[in-house]
This record gives structure tokens, sequence and C-alpha cells, in this order.
């Protein structure tokens, strides 16, 4: 009997008092999605941290945290041996991976006898370059990537290192054409059975092509929906003109 493979992904993104570690900005929010077999399992990691200095002003104005919510935080040492195991062997999947990745070792180069780095724990999918590669000479940051593949992100009205990496896990889903909700990745799928009688049309069939004319309910749905292309496009929706 052959055991079924498990590809354990965790979706991670970090805020940050500022922009580079040369300037020793320290990570305040880390946020951790579990993905199994690319099913949503519910089970994630999230932690605010002291970063014991302060913040950028333009970084408060992204992520909205400030120094007094992070008085009483835990400091990130503290929480190093948690966040370590909960990615340990997993594929690490981020959007702009070297700036998440420099921040977390250099958090991990500060505590006294530590010696591990992200890599040489866990491997790394970078989701900014898979959409660059696959979307070039457009936006590929994470709101340009909801839109491009009908991801909600109304709830995203600041930067947060938990929001983002569901939202993201979401569009890396959608992205590797996967499932992209957890109640999506709760179902089973059935498949469909097809015998020989089969209405299939081949090359030479005599059989007339049978016509299913869309229900009442079908077109009243489908006006609906050009409504609202006519209301997006400042009343220039082409299928309304030209009907």
């Amino acid at each position: 009997m052959i055991e079924a493979t498990v590809k354990r992904q965790v979706v991670l993104d970090t805020e940050t008092t500022g922009l580079s570690t040369a300037d020793d900005h320290r990570i305040i929010e880390i946020g951790c999605v579990e993905i199994i077999n690319r099913r949503l399992t519910g089970q994630n990691f999230h932690q605010y941290i002291n970063p014991e200095r302060d913040i950028d002003a333009g970084a408060m104005e992204v992520h909205g945290i400030t120094p007094a919510f992070l008085a009483d935080k835990p400091l990130f040492a503290d929480i190093t041996d948690e966040f370590l195991a909960f990615i340990d062997g997993a594929e690490l999947i981020i959007h702009n991976a070297p700036f998440d990745v420099g921040f977390l070792d250099h958090e991990l180069g500060k505590i006294p006898g530590q010696h591990k780095s992200v890599k040489a724990i866990s491997t790394v999918l970078d989701t900014l370059k898979m959409a660059r590669d696959r979307h070039p000479g457009q936006k590929n940051n994470l709101d340009a990537l909801c839109k491009r593949y009908d991801v909600d992100n109304t709830n995203r009205q600041l930067h947060g290192a938990l929001l983002d990496a569901e939202i993201l896990a979401d569009v890396y889903l959608a992205m590797t054409g996967g499932q992209v909700s957890l109640s999506l990745a709760a179902e089973q799928a059935v498949p469909q059975q097809h015998s020989q009688s089969d209405n299939t049309i081949t090359a030479g069939s005599q059989k007339a092509i049978k016509v299913i004319k869309a229900s009442s309910e079908e077109l009243a749905a489908h006006d609906a929906m050009l409504e609202k292309l006519q209301q997006a496009s400042s009343g220039n929706c082409v299928w309304l003109k030209s009907s």
C-alpha cells in the first residue's frame, strides 16, 4: 500500500518598525497560516512583538501598530521556539520573501546561542516572483493580485500580518489553480461518472445538437450582471451597447 505524501505549507507575513535591517529595524508582528495538501487547516500562528525601539511614522501609516500597543507584548526571543516549531519542515509561502526572511534572520541573529536561519529549517516560495513571472509588466502587489484573482480583501483597511497571510493563502491557491477558501477545502469533490451512452458529439456524427435554453432565473441573473457591469463602466458596457 502506497502512503500519500503530505505537503505542509505555511503562508507567512510580518510587519516591522521600518524597511531596513541595516538600520536595526525589527519585527513587530508575525502571522502564519497552515496549508496541508492544498487545504487550509485553520491552524495559525499569530504574535505581536515588542521591538524595544521606536517605529517609523511611515510604517505606522501602513500597519497602524503603535509603540504603546506593543509595550506589554513579548520579545522576539520569548516566542522564537514556538515560532520555529510552527514553520519547521514546511514550505514557506511569502510575498516578497527576501524582505521577510531577511528580517526573521536578523531577529534570530540577535539571540545568543541561536544559530538557526529560516532556510535551514524551511524551504521558501516567493509569490511576488511567481506573480511577476506569470504577469510581466503588471502590478503584482497583494491588492492587485486580489483583484486579478477575485479574492475578497475588503477587510484590508491597514496591513496586518495575519490578515495579509490569510489573503495571500487565498491568492496563492487561486494562482496555482486550487481551492481558495476553508469552506471549499472542507468539501470533498465527487467525480462524475460517464458512460458510453453520454450524448457526445464526434466528427461525422449525425446526431442533432441539443439546445438547452436559459431559464427565467438564469436570464434574470444575466441581466443583473450586465447592469453591474454597466454601472462599473460608467455606462459603457459593450454587451448592452450591442444589444
